[in-house]
């Protein structure tokens, strides 16, 4: 695996991430470990967590998931994590998070409240990465850089991101650092997958120029990548519980699994199986091969699922295999519907 630098920080992290969200909801506190000790065995040092997690979001268990990644840090040496979280983005928007009774504004009280919180679940005395888990463009950016400001200088953590921020998002805060003298976004927390190519357009642009690593949510576009949902909908699956699940979660699922996905994984199948290799292996492969990706976050239900997405730790596509996707991307564009960011 490599390792890459998150931003202009002084943090490098390898460049594949586990992401935790499935635990405490999907993956009890025993596998969960086995999973991370996988992970940790394969090589990982980056691993992804949030407040609000396990997902879907609820009140019984919001914060389980920093819980049990804090229990199983305690088994190995705390400098050899990379330890990423957030905080709840505001609660008077899309979405009312089941955290501290949807009074989450992104302002310094919520945000010196969250990371007190995280700190304590996660049973650390710093978090490496802190990032905002959605933006509110209707606050001033200074006033959470200045916290974060804050929590850098008082040790409690290293460095700040944002997630599911827009370009203007991103160069709003980049501008608000530089003309108040803080501290700024390192990384930004985006879904970007095969079938989600939204970032290499203008974002890219702001990574580039701007110093700032993207850390890919989803590469395997909710699971639907890994070719699982062409012909059904396997029990178990996130998708599969979405389905009936209502609201956000059932409209989450249509987005992520239609005719147009269900036909591009088909068109991706062949490619794939010319190299010998899993749909996984080619999805998480494609994201790493980036030089705007910081680290792809990969999520799993058991060791097996985790087992397929290591396969491409040091797998490197191929021209013509880069162009063989390209064409079909060509032939199917953006097939993931419209991710919501417009309407931030």
């Amino acid at each position: 695996m490599e390792r890459r630098r998150l931003g202009g920080s002084g943090i490098a992290v390898t460049d594949i991430c586990m992401g935790t969200m499935t635990f405490g909801c999907q993956c009890d506190e025993k596998l969960s470990f086995e999973i991370m000790d996988r992970a940790y065995d394969a090589g990982i040092d980056f691993f992804d967590a949030a407040e609000v997690y396990p997902v879907p979001p609820d009140e019984k268990t919001f914060g389980l998931t920093e819980e049990i990644v804090g229990k199983w840090m305690k088994t190995k040496p705390r400098e050899s994590i990379i330890m990423a979280t957030k905080v709840t983005g505001p609660g008077h928007g899309w979405f009312v998070p089941p955290v501290r009774h949807g009074r989450t504004a992104l302002d310094r009280h919520q945000i010196m409240r969250a990371v007190e919180g995280s700190l304590k679940r996660l049973q650390t005395d710093y978090i490496d990465l802190y990032q905002t888990h959605w933006p509110d463009h209707w606050a001033r950016y200074e006033d959470i850089l200045e916290a974060m400001t804050t929590l850098i200088k008082q040790g409690k953590i290293r460095s700040a991101g944002c997630s599911n921020e827009t370009c203007w998002g991103v160069m709003k805060s980049l501008w608000a650092a530089e003309q108040h003298g803080l501290s700024r976004y390192d990384t930004i927390q985006n879904n970007f997958s095969i079938m989600n190519r939204r970032c290499e357009s203008e974002l890219a642009q702001v990574c580039r120029r701007e110093q700032v690593s993207l850390l890919p949510y989803s590469p395997l576009g909710g699971g639907v990548l890994t070719g699982k949902y062409t012909d059904s909908f396997p029990e178990g699956a996130r998708f599969t519980a979405y389905q009936t699940a209502g609201g956000r979660q059932q409209k989450m699922a249509g987005r992520f699994l239609n005719d147009r996905s269900r036909a591009f994984v088909e068109c991706l199948k062949p490619i794939a199986d010319h190299l010998g290799i899993t749909l996984t292996a080619l999805a998480v492969a494609w994201s790493r091969q980036h030089d705007f990706v910081a680290s792809t976050i990969i999520g799993a239900t058991s060791v097996a699922q985790l087992e397929e997405s290591l396969a491409a730790k040091d797998l490197i596509l191929d021209d013509d295999t880069l162009r063989h996707i390209d064409e079909v991307d060509e032939q199917i564009p953006t097939p993931l519907r419209e991710d919501g960011l417009r309407r931030l």
